[in-house]
């Protein structure tokens, strides 16, 4: 099946102002596309794009004072199947895993695991080394934090969301990885663009999407706390 991708995005810029874009397709998926990758900027100016440590494609612009517009247009190929399950996996362990696995086991910004390290080995260090580990902590934050955009806000972390048991699809992931690094168990970000395939029509603009990868048994495997 073929999916249209894209965005529209206005800033106004109140000073010239140097821009990362984390924009583009993850280079595993762009060989997909159908056609060349291109980031519209209006007005004109120079783009670079490189590839950051954690293996994306990325870009950076001097954006210029005012409003600045960022437009991109593309089809993408897929196979429309379901992501495989993890049911069955095994949990790799940290001295077999490659050595690139191991920055997803340390803290982040947002994703204190030191601080909440004794909090995910109470709720779930008897749960069974294997997947059902990672079936239980993907349960349990389902379960226990509410969804809405009204709880929002850029400088929440997963302490804050486990404490508060709020949060938009972000947030979510972020307490979810956390708990998962804190149990030796390799987990990673993930952000892209939020659908509109079988969902009701909406007025509201489109937004991008979170959720997060995990690693069982020698691959990084797709979950979504928000979703199950």
């Amino acid at each position: 099946m073929r999916i249209r991708v894209g965005y529209d995005l206005v800033f106004d810029v109140p000073r010239p102002t140097p821009m990362q874009l984390m924009l583009y397709v993850h280079p595993d998926r762009a060989g997909a596309l159908r056609q060349p990758e291109y980031i519209h900027v209006d007005p004109a100016v120079a783009i670079e794009s490189f590839v950051d440590w954690f293996g994306n494609r990325a870009a950076r612009l001097l954006a210029p004072a005012g409003r600045v517009r960022l437009r991109y247009d593309n089809v993408i190929e897929d196979t429309g199947r379901r992501d495989p399950l993890i049911e069955g996996l095994r949990l790799t362990p940290v001295h077999e895993m490659p050595v690139e696995c191991w920055r997803y086991l340390v803290a982040s910004r947002y994703c204190e695991v030191d601080r909440m390290s004794q909090i995910a080995w109470d709720l779930f260090g008897r749960t069974p080394e294997s997947w059902e580990r990672v079936q239980m902590v993907l349960d349990w934050v389902h379960t226990n934090v509410r969804f809405g955009y009204a709880f929002a806000r850029p400088t929440k972390t997963a302490f804050d969301v486990y404490a508060e048991r709020q949060g938009v699809c972000r947030d979510f992931q972020h307490l979810a990885i956390t708990f998962l690094r804190a149990l030796g168990i390799p987990a990673r970000y993930v952000t892209g663009y939020l659908g509109d395939i079988g969902v009701p029509v909406a007025d509201a603009p489109m937004d991008f999407s979170a959720w997060g990868e995990v690693y069982l048994q020698g691959a990084w495997r797709t979950f979504d706390a928000r979703r199950r």
